[in-house]
C-alpha cells in the first residue's frame, strides 16, 4: 500500500506540483498542477487506490498523445508503474463553449466553424482508433492562443467505463448537439452544463430552427440530422450523419468563421458582457476577455486620428476646463448643504431605538443561511424492499456521473405504482452518516410523485421499517431539474429517491433520474 499523500503541495515525478482540485469523480480527481520543471500549468489526473480503471486511463492517454492533431488537448505524461499512477495533461487556457454562451447563442457561421474544427480533430482521433463518448459544452475550449481544443479524447470514455457501441455515431451525435448548443443556447436531452434543456414538443426535441427562427437553411438541416438522428428524414431532409467525418463533409458546404484568439483582460473595467440586441450574435465589445471572429474591421486607433482633430479637442477642453470646474464646486458644496440640512432635521423626528443593534456586532449573520457544498456519492443501487429487490442497479451510476445525457431508470410497470407496492427508488450511499441539507434532482419533463428519504439503515422490508429506517425528509411532485431544501438538516448514510407514484414512459410507467446531486452544509 502506498503511504504516498496526495493533497494540495504533492509532488508526482519530483516535477509535477498538485496546486488544486478540479474535479472528484468516483476516485478519479483532476489537479490544476505546475509542471516546475519547464515552469508551466498543467492538467493532472489522479487516482484513489482501488480505482478500478486506471490502466485502462493510463493505455487511453498514451494513446491519445500520439494523435497528430493540435487540436486534441496533448498529453505529456502518463505512468501506473509507480506508487501513485497519474497522467498530466495539457491545461487549455481560454473559454469552453459553456461559457462563450453564457451570454446567448453564437452567429451561426461561428458555432459552424467552432464545431467543423472539433468534428476535424474527433474524425483524426478515431482514424487513430480511439474517441470521446463523453462530449459536453465543457469539452470544448477555444483558447487564448486562438486554437480550438478538445478535452478527454480517450481519457473520458476510460475514466467512465463508457462501452464504445457504436462510438462514430455516438460521438456525431455529441458533436451536433454541441453545433446545436452553439445555435439555440439550449442542450438537446436535458441542462447541461449551466445550459437549459432544449424545449420538448409531441416528437420530442424541438429543431433548432424551432428554437431559433431564422437560421440558415442548410445548416440547421445539418444540425438535426447529427443531434437529432431520429428526425432525419421525417422533419428534415437526409439520411442521419453518424460520423464525425460525415458531419466534417456536411459542414464544409456551409459558411464558416474561425475563432481570433481570445484577448487578456483589459486593466479598464469592461463593458456588460452580452449579445448584440439586433443581431443575437457575441458582442465582441461587451467583455474585455474576448474578441470578435476573423473579418470584423478594426477601430480607428489614436495615433491614426487627424492631427487637426486632435488639435481642436484639445483647445476645446483648454476653453472648458475652468468653467465646468467652477461649476462642479458649486454642485458640489450645494450637495453637501443639502445633505446635511436633511439629516438634521430627519434626526430630530427619529425616535431613538435603545435596541438598535451595534453595526459592529454580528447579529446579522446569525440567520445566514449555510453555504452548501456536494457531498460525495461513494456507491448507488436501485432500490426496491418491497418487490423482487431488483431495479436496474447496474445503471444506477449513471444518475451521478456528471452527465445528464445518461439516465438510471426504473423498471416498466404497468400502473403508477398504485396497485402493485408502496414505491421504488434509487439508494445514494454516502460511505458514513452525513448532514443533508438539499438535493438537486433532474428528471424528465414529467409529474413524479417524490420522496426523499434519509437514515442510516437499508434494512428495509416493508412499509414499517421503511418509515423506520429511512424516515421522509421531503414529499412532493418534481417535473424537470428542482432544488429539494430538506428543512433544518437531515442525517444519514444513506439518502433514497423514492418514487410513489409514476409517469407513463412509452406505454410503460417508470421514475428516471438524469441526474441527482447530494447537498451539505
Amino acid at each position: 500500500m502506498s503511504t504516498f499523500l496526495i493533497e494540495p503541495g504533492a509532488k508526482l515525478a519530483n516535477r509535477y506540483r498538485l496546486d488544486h482540485v478540479v474535479t472528484d469523480t468516483g476516485g478519479a480527481t483532476r489537479w490544476k498542477a505546475t509542471d516546475e520543471t519547464l515552469a508551466r500549468p498543467v492538467a493532472v489526473w489522479t487516482f484513489a487506490e482501488g480505482f478500478p480503471r486506471t490502466s485502462e486511463v493510463v493505455r487511453a492517454a498514451r494513446a491519445t498523445s500520439r494523435i497528430p492533431d493540435a487540436r486534441v488537448t496533448q498529453v505529456f505524461d502518463a505512468d501506473d508503474t509507480g506508487p501513485v499512477p497519474y497522467v498530466v495533461e495539457e491545461w487549455v487556457i481560454g473559454s469552453s463553449l459553456a461559457e462563450l454562451l453564457a451570454q446567448g447563442p453564437m452567429a451561426p457561421e461561428r458555432a459552424a466553424g467552432l464545431v467543423a474544427e472539433a468534428a476535424e480533430a474527433i474524425a483524426a482521433a478515431h482514424a487513430g482508433g480511439l474517441t470521446h463518448l463523453c462530449l459536453t459544452p465543457d469539452k470544448l475550449m477555444w483558447s487564448s492562443g486562438g486554437a480550438v481544443k478538445v478535452i478527454g479524447i480517450g481519457v473520458d470514455a476510460a475514466l467512465m467505463g463508457t462501452g464504445a457501441g457504436n462510438a462514430p455515431a455516438i460521438d456525431a451525435q455529441g458533436l451536433g448537439a454541441l453545433l446545436y448548443a452553439g445555435l439555440t443556447g439550449h442542450w438537446p436531452g436535458g441542462p447541461r452544463s449551466g445550459l437549459p434543456a432544449a424545449p420538448q414538443g409531441p416528437a420530442g426535441t424541438f429543431p433548432p430552427a424551432q428554437v431559433r427562427p431564422g437560421l440558415p437553411e442548410p445548416l440547421a438541416t445539418i444540425t438535426t440530422r447529427a443531434a437529432l438522428p431520429q428526425l432525419a428524414g421525417q422533419m428534415v431532409p437526409g439520411p442521419p450523419i453518424t460520423s464525425p467525418a460525415d458531419l466534417c463533409a456536411a459542414l464544409a458546404e456551409v459558411p464558416r468563421l474561425i475563432p481570433l484568439p481570445v484577448a487578456p483582460a483589459e486593466s479598464a473595467p469592461p463593458p456588460e458582457n452580452g449579445t448584440s440586441r439586433r443581431t443575437g450574435e457575441f458582442d465582441a465589445t461587451g467583455s474585455g476577455s474576448r474578441r470578435s471572429m476573423r473579418g470584423a474591421a478594426p477601430a480607428a486607433t489614436r495615433s491614426e486620428r487627424p492631427e487637426s482633430s486632435r488639435m481642436e479637442q484639445r483647445a476645446s477642453r483648454e476653453q472648458t476646463s475652468p468653467k465646468r470646474f467652477l461649476i462642479g464646486v458649486l454642485a458640489v458644496v450645494l450637495l453637501v448643504a443639502v445633505v446635511a440640512g436633511a439629516w438634521t432635521i430627519g434626526s430630530s423626528f427619529r425616535p431613538q431605538d435603545e435596541n438598535q443593534a451595534d453595526p459592529g456586532s454580528d447579529s446579522a449573520d446569525d440567520g445566514a443561511e449555510p453555504e452548501l457544498t456536494p457531498i460525495e456519492i461513494t456507491g448507488s443501487d436501485g432500490f426496491d424492499p418491497m418487490g423482487d429487490g431488483s431495479e436496474h442497479g447496474d445503471n444506477a451510476h449513471l444518475a451521478h456521473d456528471g452527465d445528464p445525457a445518461t439516465d438510471w431508470s426504473s423498471e416498466g410497470y404497468t400502473d403508477p405504482l398504485e396497485m402493485q407496492k408502496a414505491g421504488v427508488g434509487l439508494k445514494l450511499d454516502l460511505g458514513s452518516s452525513q448532514e443533508v441539507h438539499a438535493v438537486e434532482l433532474t428528471l424528465p419533463e414529467a409529474d413524479h410523485q417524490v420522496q426523499v428519504r434519509i437514515g442510516d439503515s437499508d434494512a428495509v422490508s416493508d412499509e414499517t421499517t421503511l418509515d423506520e429506517h429511512l424516515p421522509t425528509a421531503w414529499e412532493g411532485t418534481v417535473n424537470g431539474t428542482q432544488t429539494i431544501p430538506v428543512e433544518g438538516g437531515a442525517s444519514g448514510q444513506y439518502v433514497v429517491i423514492w418514487f410513489t407514484e409514476l409517469p407513463q414512459v412509452d406505454g410503460d410507467w417508470r421514475g428516471t433520474i438524469y441526474e441527482v446531486e447530494v447537498l451539505g452544509a
